[in-house]
């Protein structure tokens, strides 16, 4: 498979061309007035010259990439340099746009001619930011379903997603635009989702899946399905889907694929041009070509021998998960390339483990987590790991002295907190950030959550009560933003 983008790229870089053109640097570092190495980052940055291509208006090298990247995942694939952030935005505005089309046309107001006032998504609570901050620019309202344990995962069957529908279909509320998940979600749970995908079809609602963490999961053999959905999301059922190709595969910052089936390509009539669109509505006018290139040049990689290296990575990590139960650490999730450990029945909190990781000190090497909370520690674990780095792992956590496990009180998870203002208003709206205790009774605004994981704790327009308080302290919030008093 060959890879145009790189290929155009290296070329220009060995040219000697004069750059009279964006980006400022001219194709050298700060400083330097020349440069005999046309491999650097800035050499191989470029723009869209002549002989190049346009992301979003693609015909030439980067509309050749896209097809190979379409032969790879075996659907139309589009790229994004800016994440899936850009993919949730444009999914959602497509599942809005096919909304009104399908009520017979939108009114001067955007409602819906079926007399249904505004177009809704029915959700998991487990939502990335992106997509409450999309809901926001599209005027979605969101019906949520929430989860059982914890606000970053979501376990949720396909009975649940039928009762949902069926309450919308009979309350005369309309149906959502589209059903959206988050799968595999931040600690590692994967949602049966070819299950869901047939429950959605069958009401005839377009299925959205935020497959993030996931875009590996197309080249994973399906001796380590174990029964769940450990496969990519499009061959699932799915009808849109993101990646962030950058999370799980040897991509740069940046570099997501958003997804379109050809199911959901000729029924909802998803043609380039619509999709391209959807991305150009919320994207930059100025795509990296650094990850245009890392995208193209892992084509060829997905496409040749990466599955028989994920598989021995896979099988290699199933050896470690399982000796680890074996100590006594208690595991969580079936994504296979995600090792969550909920170190509290081994007498530590998230945090407390991350920081003993990180000084080496139980191994000789440093080693840095994904993610680390009161709960749970996430490490992120890729084909391009060593076994010596396997191996420095399982030695620094079988090196750890086991205490008494930490027995804490649970967030409450039943209480459904009260929507008093849709997500667009509340965010449009002035805000102030206030002290946890001052802010029982305010309404929140865009709450901005640390990322990662980046799943809000509170959705813009809830009325914040004790409930709200008592969560917020529980995932380490002192502060929030409200909705200003208004004069």
């Amino acid at each position: 498979m060959n890879t145009p983008i790189c290929d155009f790229v290296e070329n220009y870089a060995r040219s000697g061309t004069v750059r009279m053109h964006m980006p400022g640097h001219k194709g050298r570092s700060a400083g330097v007035c020349a440069s005999s190495e046309p491999f650097t980052a800035e050499a191989l940055d470029i723009t869209e010259i002549h002989g190049a291509d346009e992301l979003f208006h693609a015909d030439g090298i980067i509309a050749e990439s896209e097809t190979n990247a379409s032969e790879v995942f075996g659907c139309d694939t589009y790229y994004s340099t800016e994440g899936s952030s850009l993919g949730i935005r444009a999914m959602l505005y497509l599942c809005r746009v096919n909304a009104v089309r399908t009520h017979d046309g939108p009114k001067s107001s955007g409602t819906l001619a079926s007399g249904v006032s505004r177009p809704w998504v029915l959700a998991a609570r487990n939502v990335h930011q992106t997509f409450v901050s999309a809901c926001a620019l599209l005027d979605l309202d969101v019906t949520w379903l929430y989860p059982k344990a914890s606000l970053l995962s979501m376990d949720l069957s396909e009975n649940e997603v039928r009762l949902a529908l069926e309450e919308a279909r009979d309350s005369g509320q309309g149906m959502p635009c589209c059903v959206y998940l988050t799968s595999p979600d931040y600690l590692g749970h994967i949602l049966p989702i070819r299950k869901i995908a047939d429950v959605c079809h069958a009401f005839s609602v377009p299925f959205v899946v935020d497959n993030a963490h996931g875009a590996y999961l197309k080249f994973l053999p399906t001796e380590f399905s174990d029964g769940a959905d450990l496969a990519h999301p499009i061959d699932l059922g799915a009808d849109l889907c993101c990646d962030s190709a950058h999370k799980t595969l040897p991509v740069l910052t940046g570099g997501a694929y958003l997804h379109v089936s050809p199911e959901a390509s000729e029924k909802y009539d998803l043609n380039k041009e619509k999709v391209k669109q959807a991305l150009v509505l919320f994207a930059s006018t100025s795509p990296s070509w650094l990850i245009l290139q890392s995208l193209d040049r892992v084509n060829p990689i997905l496409a040749d021998g990466y599955r028989a290296r994920l598989a021995h990575t896979c099988h290699a990590v199933s050896g470690l998960r399982s000796r680890l139960q074996e100590r006594g650490f208690s595991l969580f999730g079936e994504e296979p390339l995600k090792l969550t450990i909920c170190p509290g029945s081994y007498g530590y909190t998230g945090r407390e483990l991350a920081t003993i990781l990180r000084t080496g000190k139980l191994s000789g090497c440093p080693i840095e987590v994904e993610f680390a909370d009161e709960e749970a520690l996430v490490l992120m674990i890729s084909e391009s790991h060593t076994e010596e780095e396997l191996d420095e792992l399982e030695r620094a956590l079988g090196a750890l002295p086991k205490r008494e496990a930490i027995v804490r009180d649970r967030v409450d998870l039943a209480h459904r907190p009260k929507q008093v203002m849709s997500i667009r208003e509340a965010c449009m709206l002035p805000f102030e950030t206030i002290a946890l205790e001052e802010a029982e009774g305010r309404i929140t605004h865009m709450f901005s959550s640390a990322c990662p994981p980046a799943v809000p704790v509170v959705i813009c327009g809830e009325k914040i009560e004790a409930e709200e308080i008592s969560c917020l302290r529980f995932y380490g919030y002192n502060f929030c933003q409200v909705v200003a008093d208004q004069p």
